[in-house]
């Protein structure tokens, strides 16, 4: 089965998807995320190569993207700070969204690629079987396209 047009994400607050929902503009998804930079290869100093992120991207009411911010805090040889710091940025760029809910969302495939590192909703194809892969998360969602993702 062919991935559908808009791909519905659960809200489970506490989990990987606890920072999405609907303001006054449309639909959010927030996260802080770990991510490498595009063709790095594992070595013995990997902390200082996995860089966090503060991740926020806004859709319309209908799920296309509109905007993302998408700030790097630090590196993982620094890791406490470099995730309060994501998690402190995140929370205060929720707090600038009017009317601001967290639920279930519904949005639209994007891609944007920052600093070497994807950030999206992006289609691919497993087993001769669409799905739709969050990045750089990793949150896969698959058919009976749900909401409901798997790590």
């Amino acid at each position: 089965m062919a991935a559908p047009e808009i791909i519905p994400i659960k809200y489970e607050p506490g989990y990987h998807t606890g920072t999405i929902g609907h303001w006054e503009g449309g639909q959010f998804l927030g996260s802080v995320v770990a991510a490498f930079p595009e063709g790095y290869t594992i070595t013995d100093d990997w902390p200082a190569h996995r860089r966090r992120h503060a991740v926020l991207h806004t859709f319309d009411a209908a799920g296309h993207h509109l905007d993302s911010r998408i700030e790097c805090t630090g590196t993982d040889d620094n890791h406490r700070a470099s995730v309060d710091t994501a998690q402190e940025r995140l929370n205060r760029w929720l707090a600038m969204l009017p009317g601001l809910r967290f639920d279930d969302i519904a949005i639209r495939p994007f891609r944007r690629d920052v600093d070497g590192v994807l950030f999206g909703l992006v289609i691919e194809t497993f087993e001769n079987t669409e799905h739709a892969e969050l990045y750089p998360d990793n949150l896969g969602f698959y058919e009976p396209w749900d909401g409901l993702y798997d790590t």
